[in-house]
């Protein structure tokens, strides 16, 4: 489908307790490639596969969770159009100027109902993916670790889930492709929401704390490759909180785990196509445990309550 305003998720900053061992991690584990490091000291990651300059970037603080997460549209024109809507309906913006990011260009930020912080941009260096734009070869050799092809997108936790997918689909063009339904049948547990042909961009589950980070999840390419990542989380003695296993929501096959800090994080594969003109999947209360993990067809406690 014609893709002309929010594109894709861009880049997610998340908090760190330890910088040097969070770079160890991100790099010998993940195998994500670090591409720099600005005045502030934060660094900043991408996966083999993308091409534009970043799509982690990690800051030291005093507790994880996530600082922002970052959608990338189709142009400046694109920017602007969407800020004057976001301004319209509402909502307060702030532009951060380019450069105030490693090869990123100006951002347009704003809070959505619950409490998280969301970027805009148009523009960010395209660095590539290791191949040659002319005649490349299928795939980039010896990188170390986990290697996701790209960052795919977040789950992230709060109260106003309802007005969150309000403005996601009436301003930013979202779609909503499945949701959870709490025990009354009628208020949304979770909800998750695209912007492209993907089963998910981004998921939201209500919660009593706002502005809290459930998990940044990484695409790869095959069933093979998710327990090829659990062997060798089990090699590095990685926290898994779930998994291999698949999800009933959208079909995807996965493994939560966990970095340094405490940060959830997830290796995921497949999912579905989707397109604006199919119909939203529900499921109900009875079988939200299927829904989240399919073959055990139930929920663990740390995977409802661990949030950074």
């Amino acid at each position: 489908m014609a893709m002309t305003g929010v594109l894709r998720p861009g880049h997610a900053q998340l908090r760190v307790l330890d910088m040097e061992e969070s770079v160890k991690f991100y790099t010998e584990v993940m195998g994500l490639l670090e591409v720099g490091r600005d005045d502030s000291g934060r660094v900043y990651f991408k996966c083999w596969d993308e091409r534009d300059h970043h799509s982690v970037v990690l800051r030291q603080a005093d507790r994880a969770g996530l600082d922002h997460f970052a959608f990338k549209v189709l142009d400046k024109a694109t920017l602007d159009k969407l800020e004057g809507d976001l301004k319209e309906y509402g909502v307060k913006t702030e532009r951060i100027p380019a450069g105030e990011m490693l090869n990123t260009g100006e951002r347009v930020r704003f809070k959505i109902p619950t409490g998280h912080t969301i970027e805009l941009y148009a523009e960010k260096k395209d660095v590539g993916n290791g191949m040659s734009y002319t005649n490349p070869e299928a795939w980039v050799p010896n990188i170390p670790g986990i290697a996701p092809v790209r960052m795919d997108h977040c789950l992230i936790y709060g109260g106003d889930i309802d007005g969150n997918k309000d403005l996601f689909e009436k301003v930013l063009g979202f779609s909503l492709v499945e949701r959870i339904k709490l025990e009354d049948g009628t208020t949304d547990l979770a909800t998750w929401l695209t912007c492209s042909a993907k089963a998910h961009d981004v998921a939201m589950v209500r919660h009593a704390e706002d502005d809290k980070l459930h998990h940044l999840s990484f695409r790869l390419e095959s069933w093979e490759q998710v327990l090829r990542a659990a062997d060798l989380m089990s090699m590095h003695r990685v926290s898994i909180d779930a998994g291999p296993t698949r999800h009933g929501v959208t079909r995807g096959t996965t493994i939560y785990f966990f970095d340094p800090s405490g940060n959830r994080l997830e290796t995921f594969c497949g999912g579905y196509d989707f397109y604006p003109d199919m119909q939203p999947i529900t499921w109900t209360w009875d079988e939200v445990g299927a829904g989240v993990f399919y073959h055990d067809r139930k929920l663990n406690e740390r995977f409802l309550t661990v949030v950074t």
